[in-house]
């Protein structure tokens, strides 16, 4: 019987080229296997029927936007996932729903073998590995560009040898990734850190330095989710869209950073997203109000790691697993309405209410009403700093 090998499949020139050079190198069948997670773009129809015109066996495609917005942004909102404190992990996210819909091909198609078109110095070729092999472990995984040297010039060489019915035009300087929930931009000009980003680099994002009319915007959540946004009910895709647009519109979600690669090298990166940073910045301001100061504390560091759990492909680990029910648990009473103003690439939070609310006007006013006893205090400092004064009085001998 013939191998069969699945391949992640963008529509692109690169991925196209690799059916051929994978059979050619192989002897395999190749399945071609393309995941929409709001990348825009071409129809998928289109993309599968060129999938079979460059030579795949089948072709499949998936619209897999509102499972990749429940089922991995709405964890990463919940997470506060930001990494590096700064990168809301946009392609990191994408590449577990991925992972799943290629596994699946794989077993429904009887093939061994799972493909990608990532370099060896990424982080995505270990994000795609990794969760195969945890959904998967009996399959093999190949990269072309990696394992067989297909460089760009010899993949535009292999299309017109082929006569393969797509475009070779030339390749925009830059390393382009992006779905619903944001977008990532490298190499090019990029590289050299001290240069600035120009604006033809951005896309879903206008300038935040251009004069504009703010937009005041109240999202609200129930145990984390955002459920409305101005008092409308939402799905989460249509929260992040909606936020795409009225966040974008403001050049909110801009960044700019040299992040750590999992390699071991340092990359310098710009991102989009302005639907993630306002719904985490409401999710964050909403969790101040509503949550446990022990439990906010010990959060913050689960969110870190979570964070980098995900950006190092480990999503379908054990410890992943375990972290994602603490996240839950600390989103239970994470209900209630944020408004945000946007405005000069910045969302701030102007209102918080909720009836999970922790926050007692009572305690915390400094006018009359006041029902916090004060005289309590001074015992309570004697105590609390009892054990430093006993080790200075030691110490300072």
């Amino acid at each position: 019987m013939t191998e069969r090998v699945v391949l992640a499949y963008s529509g692109g020139l690169d991925t196209s080229v690799a059916i051929g050079w994978i059979a050619e190198e192989t002897g395999a069948e190749v399945i071609a296997v393309a995941v929409d997670v709001g990348q825009g773009g071409e129809d998928l129809d289109v993309i599968r029927k060129r999938a079979l015109a460059c030579g795949a066996v089948e072709a499949e495609v998936a619209d897999a936007k509102d499972e990749f917005a429940d089922e991995y942004c709405l964890p990463a909102i919940k997470a506060n996932a930001l990494y590096m404190d700064r990168y809301p992990l946009v392609s990191a996210l994408s590449r577990p729903v991925i992972v799943k819909h290629l596994v699946a091909a794989a077993k429904k198609h009887g093939a061994t073998t799972v493909a990608h078109g990532c370099t060896g110095k990424g982080n995505d070729q270990v994000r795609f590995e990794a969760g195969i092999a945890a959904l998967g472990p009996d399959l093999k995984c190949i990269a072309p560009v990696r394992d067989y040297a297909m460089t760009r010039d010899k993949a535009i060489a292999f299309c017109e040898q082929k006569d393969l019915p797509i475009a070779t035009t030339k390749k925009s300087p830059y390393s382009i990734d992006q779905n619903v929930f944001g977008r990532a931009v490298e190499t090019g000009f990029l590289e050299d850190i001290w240069n600035a980003p120009i604006e033809d680099i951005y896309e879903y994002t206008a300038d935040p330095a251009t004069p504009r009319e703010a937009d005041e915007v109240v999202i609200s959540f129930k145990e984390g989710v955002p459920v409305a946004i101005d008092g409308k009910p939402v799905t989460v895709l249509q929260a992040v869209q909606q936020l795409n647009e009225r966040a974008g519109a403001q050049g909110i979600g801009r960044i700019d950073m040299v992040e750590d690669r999992l390699v071991g090298i340092k990359s310098r990166e710009v991102y989009e997203a302005p639907g993630a940073i306002a719904l985490i910045t409401a999710h964050q301001e909403l969790e101040n109000v509503t949550v446990e100061r022990e439990l906010a504390r010990y959060k913050r560091q689960v969110e870190q790691r979570w964070g980098e759990m995900v950006y190092d492909g480990l999503w379908f680990s054990p410890l992943k697993r375990a972290l994602d029910g603490f996240v839950n648990e600390a989103n239970q009473h994470v209900t209630g309405d944020v408004r945000m103003t946007l405005h000069g690439g910045r969302a701030v939070v102007t209102g918080r209410k909720s009836d999970e609310s922790l926050y007692d006007f009572n305690l915390a006013t400094y006018d009359s009403g006041d029902t916090f006893d004060q005289s309590k205090a001074q015992g309570f400092i004697e105590i609390f700093g009892l054990s430093s004064k006993i080790a200075a009085r030691r110490d300072l001998a």
